[in-house]
């Protein structure tokens, strides 16, 4: 941006305001589609992987260490790469490998093992009186699970929806390059390929400020819903 003014900035950006909302809306897009598959799926896994661990409610040894290991490999997998391996699949799904929702598949599938990880670390929080004590007057599993495990754990899920979401977020600028849109597409095709340096400044400010806001959000959230 080297012989650039302030006022010249601002004049490029207006220029593009309207991309620029369109971009925002296909990070909303993204963001919000993927969150709440992961979340939702993320949450089937994680309640799989903490039920079926040693001295929980259906403690199964081989279940266990399959979803153990799947969690790892994939939360080890690179988003890039996985983004490439996923481009039969997205194709054979939504029926297009380009724009805000095909990208939201990959950032679901990306999301929901590291939110599975983070809802497992949340139920083992919970103390292990409290689900004695539910077993003990009779509570069926599943009530074990819906009443006492995630009521229990909702503070901190919310709080791993939140971390969730922002990671997400980030992820969402990459899959601009795979044909995602959003604001990493626009800061990659104006920003570095034409080398408008203030387009890329602007836009992580947009992104700071995403950060902040869901951030804030999630920790008000957690507080009113924290009982301790």
């Amino acid at each position: 941006m080297a012989g650039l003014t302030f006022s010249q900035a601002l004049e490029t950006i207006g220029r593009m305001r309207g991309e620029i909302v369109q971009a925002l809306w296909e990070t909303f897009v993204m963001v919000g589609l993927s969150t709440a598959f992961a979340t939702v799926f993320g949450t089937l896994l994680g309640v799989l992987l903490f039920v079926t661990a040693n001295r929980q409610l259906h403690y199964n040894r081989p279940v266990n260490l399959v979803l153990d290991n799947l969690v790892n490999l994939m939360r080890a997998f690179p988003f890039v790469i996985l983004m490439i391996a996923m481009i039969p699949a997205t194709r054979a799904i939504v029926g297009s490998t380009i724009g805000p929702v095909a990208a939201s598949l990959v950032l679901s599938v990306s999301g929901l093992f590291y939110f599975a990880r983070l809802v497992e670390q949340n139920l083992r929080e919970v103390p292990r009186g409290v689900i004695e004590a539910a077993i003990s007057m009779g509570a069926a599993p599943m009530t074990v699970i819906r009443k006492v495990l995630l009521n229990e754990a909702r503070a901190g899920m919310v709080s791993s929806i939140t971390v969730l979401a922002i990671g997400l977020l980030s992820y969402s600028a990459a899959a601009g390059m795979i044909g995602g849109g959003g604001l990493g597409d626009l800061a990659i095709r104006y920003g570095y390929y034409r080398y408008q340096t203030e387009v890329i400044i602007f836009i992580v400010a947009i992104l700071v400020l995403l950060v902040v806001v869901i951030q804030s959000l999630g920790n008000f959230i957690s507080r009113k819903l924290d009982k301790r």
